[in-house]
């Protein structure tokens, strides 16, 4: 019987209680904890042989048909990583955070001062790893016309990392077209170094396949930051 049919009598089974009593928010919660983004010490076996793309902080996994483009500072450095797939996107950047509290909360109220500030729209929503911020920006169509676009930030806490995504496209407003990216999000590996950081500090990420840290002056010639292609796709 359905969770909404009408019951002919007062009889209550133990499996109808159990049914009824079932919080879908609580349990969506509950499987987003038990899926990823993981902390690499917390890796369970049995993700350690999927295919992922090591980018320094934070490793992807290996999609067909996704396409992946780092976004850099002026200087050269690498501050964030946006995948591509499914005519959607979700841009990624990894901050350093506190070992006793997460930023997410904190952060989630400026980006909202900030949009406010720019004329924007926003408003809270219950998502699958907690209280996501939906956007509504002005924007200016193909065709020059003024229209209203919608971004999604989302936000989970780490041990000593905050992991920030950006849904943008269709993703952001439709649970159905996001479903590809946030099935890539749940499979995101956070390698948090031991260097102390303040909060909010950005956790360093390189092209795939460039060596970062010591290792680099063992290799003359080979620069650590050299992008290689900024786009890349998967096969």
């Amino acid at each position: 019987m359905g969770l909404f049919s009408r019951r002919r009598d007062d009889a209550t089974t133990d499996s109808d209680v159990s049914t009824l009593k079932r919080d879908p928010v609580k349990d969506d919660l509950g499987e987003a904890a038990a899926s990823g983004p993981w902390d690499l010490s917390e890796l369970p076996e049995d993700q350690e042989e999927v295919p992922r793309i090591d980018l320094g902080a934070l490793q992807v996994p290996a999609v067909d048909g996704m396409q992946l483009r780092l976004e850099q500072a002026p200087d050269g450095t690498v501050t964030a990583v946006v995948l591509a797939l499914g005519g959607s996107a979700l841009e990624l950047r990894a901050f350093a955070a506190p070992r006793t509290a997460g930023i997410w909360d904190e952060l989630r109220g400026d980006i909202a001062n900030e949009l406010t500030g720019n004329g924007a729209r926003y408003e809270e929503s219950l998502g699958e790893h907690g209280t996501e911020l939906v956007a509504h920006l002005p924007m200016r169509g193909p065709d020059g016309t003024m229209t209203t676009g919608t971004i999604r930030f989302l936000g989970i806490d780490g041990p000593r990392w905050f992991l920030r995504g950006v849904l943008q496209g269709p993703a952001a407003s439709s649970e159905h077209s996001a479903q590809a990216l946030r099935e890539v999000l749940r499979g995101i590996v956070v390698v948090r170094d031991g260097q102390a950081r303040p909060p909010r500090e950005i956790l360093p990420l390189h092209a795939p396949g460039a060596v970062t840290g010591p290792e680099a002056e063992d290799l003359p010639g080979i620069d650590p930051l050299a992008p290689g292609p900024t786009i890349a796709e998967v096969r």
